[in-house]
């Protein structure tokens, strides 16, 4: 299995536990995704301690963020998903702390977050994506299925895991779907449904792991299949030929870095039948439950879940961020 690594990105190699300090594992918060968050946030908590750091849990919904320097706190990993953690506000707010973190800064967290502004930073460095139109209201509901055609994808921009996301196989069905998606988010994005396999590729430390491939036998790789589901079905290898994956992993570092992503994450796509990868989103904090994505990717690397642990909370030391 083939990994592919962006040059000139470098990052700093720990040695001994006692070098990352006390450790808050940020986990919980009080988005959609906040279920989700406790299990990754949990799951690395033990995996840190298991590796002899000293890592805490730290939940902002219940105390606030100013305690962490109070508490002589050194480091954070982030483990919370969705609005409020990884948007570049939690970000934004370690910043003014003081308090090195994990994975992407403000602007890269900010701008992965925002399925439209993603689109567009990453069609403008050539990674290409399915056809797409922004939902303002019913206005817009002709032309998108005149434009996009049916099924569509409809979807809140800055929501994760597929939330408030609808498969619209009829025009009837766009009203709900929209209504759905705006409930969550003012921001709205029709996108062409792409039949075809859907893939990810997780990054680490400026590498992308092998791509993996997501059957589901539900209407599209939703919340529930992400997270809970025991019939969905993570293929590695990929099934894609050696050219097709490598142009994958080559289109998951270009988004990271038209992005300003850094550190770690992953990036979704689906493939038509042309075997062009086609982008639908990047996540800069994913799961890391048990049916989580990147630890699957890194354990066909030879990367088992502590060390992953480990060399995420090494980009914590990144200096220069976004």
């Amino acid at each position: 299995m083939s990994r592919l690594r962006h040059t000139g990105v470098e990052f700093r190699r720990i040695t001994g536990a006692g070098e990352f300090g006390r450790v808050a594992v940020l986990l919980g918060g009080d988005s959609a995704e906040r279920e989700v968050s406790l299990m990754s946030g949990k799951a690395v908590l033990e995996a840190l301690r298991s590796r002899g750091i000293e890592a805490t849990a730290f939940d902002p919904a219940e105390r606030a963020l100013a305690e962490l320097v109070a508490d002589g706190f050194d480091r954070a990993f982030v483990a919370l998903h969705g609005p409020g953690g990884e948007d570049g506000a939690l970000q934004g707010a370690l910043e003014w702390l003081g308090l090195p973190y994990t994975g992407s800064g403000v602007i890269g967290s900010a701008v992965g977050m925002d399925k439209l502004r993603t689109k567009r930073l990453a069609a403008a460095a050539g990674v290409a994506t399915p056809p797409w139109i922004e939902l303002k209201g019913a206005a817009d509901f002709e032309r998108a299925v005149a434009e996009l055609g049916l099924p569509l994808a409809v979807k809140p921009a800055s929501q994760g895991s597929s939330v408030g996301m609808s498969r619209v196989n009829a025009a009837a069905e766009l009203p709900a779907a929209w209504r759905a998606a705006s409930a969550l988010d003012p921001v709205v994005i029709a996108e062409r449904w792409i039949t075809g396999g859907e893939f990810t590729v997780a990054v680490l430390q400026g590498e992308a792991l092998p791509a993996i491939r997501i059957e589901t036998p539900r209407a599209f790789y939703d919340y529930q299949a992400k997270y809970f589901a025991d019939d969905t079905r993570y293929l590695i290898p990929c099934g894609l030929s050696r050219a097709d994956e490598t142009a994958m992993q080559a289109a998951a570092l270009a988004t990271f870095a038209a992005t300003g992503a850094a550190g770690w994450g992953r990036v979704d796509f689906v493939s038509a039948g042309d075997g062009k990868a086609l982008l639908l989103e990047i996540n800069t904090v994913p799961g890391m439950t048990s049916h989580s994505l990147v630890p699957m990717a890194a354990r066909a690397s030879g990367i088992d879940f502590p060390e992953l642990c480990w060399r995420i909370l090494e980009t914590s030391f990144a200096r220069a961020r976004s």
